[in-house]
């Protein structure tokens, strides 16, 4: 197309601002020096240690843009970490499209395992968060790291479906039984963690009773949160041909009792977390004058103060449950 002038990947976004300055056009100027897309200066930075997939899961076309799977060197990551901190980040995530297959084209001491504890002996930052991880990649091992309080206690865990004959199309590698024992061992390993979720809904062969499957293990699982999805087809996709496509109206409203599930378990699980202390990392001051900031396992704090709490800690006494926040007290 004439109009376009450069075409990036998303491996080379990091490099968005020298590639258009590259161009020549006479007009723009280069104000400061380029950092990498990981949220620098902010309270929480989101740092990639690997990118592509090589599940190839039937509704997603990400290994077709994104590529095989790539781990970045731990060097590399414990080096990009400690920038992060040195520029004012106290929160670091590890994000990826498959964080727990991190190092499967080096040794065999090299795994997730033993990049978070690299982190953990190396890295700077005050707090430490997993972004997801799949139920058959989680094992004692790993959990035994969560004795270090710097590790959030926040688990996301996407689940996709309760319905094994679901999950076998979906070409899901676990099965809805190993999914609920996981989630047992977290919470006997890490008591106060939370755990949430993704389910899709509506995905080709979902009939009314798989639906409830689904329905059944959710509201066991008593996520913190979930997030709900109708199942949409993507072109270049395996799932895209297959019979038994869900009509709309069943995806609606299959959906919106799934949220409504998700509205009471995520409300009770702030409940359940009222008068107790916990430790704050502030993010930004809302309109109203409330600051929000969020616990380690994931809960959305509110508090009124006059002073600028900005990307600072805080021990907190959380006293009621108020629409979106849990409204707390500050701790003398």
């Amino acid at each position: 197309m004439g109009e376009v002038d450069l075409v990036l990947g998303n491996v080379d976004k990091q490099r968005l601002v020298q590639d258009v300055l590259s161009l020549g056009a006479a007009n723009w100027t280069q104000t400061s020096n380029p950092e990498p897309l990981a949220a620098v200066g902010r309270t929480r930075s989101m740092v990639k240690i690997q990118e592509g997939c090589d599940q190839v899961c039937a509704y997603c076309i990400v290994p077709k843009v994104r590529g095989r799977e790539v781990s970045i060197p731990p060097d590399e990551i414990i080096s990009l970490i400690n920038r992060h901190v040195a520029k004012g980040a106290k929160e670091v995530v590890l994000t990826g499209t498959q964080l727990g297959t991190y190092g499967f084209e080096y040794d065999q001491k090299t795994n997730l395992s033993a990049l978070i504890r690299h982190i953990l002996r190396d890295g700077e930052m005050s707090r430490l968060r997993v972004s997801s991880l799949q139920p058959q990649e989680i094992d004692c091992e790993l959990l035994q790291l969560w004795e270090d309080s710097r590790l959030a206690p926040h688990f996301h865990i996407p689940l996709q479906s309760g319905s094994d004959p679901i999950l076998h199309s979906m070409r899901r590698r676990y099965t809805s039984k190993l999914y609920s024992k996981v989630l047992r061992q977290i919470r006997e390993a890490v008591p106060d963690a939370s755990i949430t979720t993704d389910v899709i809904v509506g995905f080709p062969g979902e009939t009314e009773e798989r639906f409830r499957e689904t329905h059944s293990l959710c509201e066991a699982s008593e996520f913190a949160s979930i997030h709900v999805f109708p199942y949409s087809t993507r072109p270049g996709t395996s799932a895209a041909h297959l019979p038994l496509q869900v009509d709309s109206v069943a995806k609606t409203r299959r959906v919106q009792e799934l949220l409504k599930l998700a509205e009471d378990h995520s409300r009770k699980f702030r409940t359940k977390m009222l008068d107790t202390v916990k430790q704050v990392l502030w993010e930004r001051k809302r309109s109203d004058g409330t600051w929000v900031g969020l616990t380690d396992n994931y809960v959305k704090v509110g508090v009124s103060a006059e002073k600028d709490l900005t990307n600072q800690f805080q021990y907190i006494n959380l006293a009621k449950v108020e629409n979106d926040l849990v409204i707390g007290e500050l701790v003398d």
